[in-house]
């Protein structure tokens, strides 16, 4: 028998004491050298979120089916209060893990980051700041990578078509993007032309962002994720469904796909590095400025986004056409017939 009245009904539930949602899912299993520097380089990733994020960013961290030492290192935190939510789970996948990590929440800003990514102080800010500037920006990455604008970029590329705001640039930190390759087990032999020049968009206040992102880090509005399916997702790591989940909802919906010009994070991935432990932040997290959090839905329209992404996309596969329009952006002519842009 119940007797009395439930004292949570009908209580509201505080919407401001958090604004920014970052997840990030783990899978760090027993066995295996692949994963046995893994422990530490969570715990450096973990480190520098807590060090470079404000007060009102709620972190969720879902365990998908690491081993016993990770789920005692996370409780720890969470005890501590340093984690909000920590999700323990059987390996199912990492796009499952997302999608359990989004339920139960209704943040506009929603931040998901690989375990092994470093976070680089001023990285919240500056996303924020490409949000503000580019108001149609859906996805912004922290880590500039090599001819980003080639994938899932063509919306950008017809609507400042003639517009001096869509420039090929110098990229301000190579050395940070080859050190991107390197954790990624590349060896040197690559074009280093690839490292010099990128597509960028100049927003409000002269602030420029690189066209196009990844999928390593990078920070999403809402409506640029798909946050429930009735999918099947039958693969633990795939790029087919993070291209289903993470990157063509924001496309649908009009949204860009951007990056910081500067490099505001890094990859670590499975091998612990002496330079990961000297990277330093300031004593104390940097403090909320609500200025920053103005938020202007995304809204989608399906012949533009057939138009966009599509019929304008197909265009761009003649090379004819695509070694004028790099040159018309800007691209210097030594490069514009060089195996730079394929």
């Amino acid at each position: 028998m119940r007797k009395g009245t439930n004292p949570q009904k009908n209580k509201l539930l505080d919407l401001t004491r958090y604004v920014h949602q970052v997840i990030i899912p783990v899978y760090l299993p027993e066995d295996g050298d692949y994963f046995k520097e893994g422990l530490k380089i969570l715990e450096l990733c973990l480190t520098s979120l807590f060090k470079t994020v404000h007060e009102k960013t709620f972190i969720t961290v879902v365990n998908n089916g690491s081993s016993q030492a990770v789920v005692k290192y996370l409780n720890s935190l969470q005890g501590k209060g340093m984690l909000h939510e920590v999700v323990h789970t059987d390996n199912i996948g990492k796009n499952n893990a997302i999608l359990k990590a989004l339920n139960g929440h209704f943040y506009k800003y929603i931040t998901i980051a690989d375990a092994d990514v470093l976070f680089l102080e001023g990285w919240q800010n500056e996303t924020m700041n490409v949000f503000q500037s580019l108001p149609k920006a859906g996805q912004v990455g922290l880590i500039p990578q090599m001819k980003m604008h080639g994938y899932l970029s063509s919306n950008v590329l017809f609507d400042y078509f003639f517009s001096p705001r869509l420039r090929f640039t110098q990229v301000i930190n190579p050395e940070a993007m080859k050190a991107f390759y390197r954790s990624l087990g590349w060896g040197d032999d690559y074009n280093h032309n690839y490292l010099t020049w990128h597509l960028t968009l100049q927003g409000s206040n002269n602030l420029r962002a690189a066209v196009g992102t990844g999928h390593v880090v990078a920070t999403y509005k809402r409506e640029a994720l798909k946050t429930g399916t009735d999918i099947e997702i039958n693969e633990l790591l795939s790029t087919k469904f993070d291209r289903e989940f993470l990157d063509l909802p924001g496309l649908r919906k009009g949204g860009y796909r951007l990056t910081t010009e500067a490099n505001y994070a890094f990859h670590m991935g499975n091998t612990l590095e002496p330079w990961m432990t000297e990277i330093t932040w300031s004593a104390q997290p940097p403090e909320f400025d609500a200025s920053k959090y103005s938020y202007k839905p995304l809204k989608g329209n399906k012949i533009a986004h057939f138009i966009k992404n599509h019929l304008f996309r197909k265009v761009l596969e003649n090379k004819v056409f695509l070694h004028w329009y790099i040159g018309f952006k800007g691209l210097p002519k030594a490069l514009v017939k060089t195996p730079w842009h394929e």
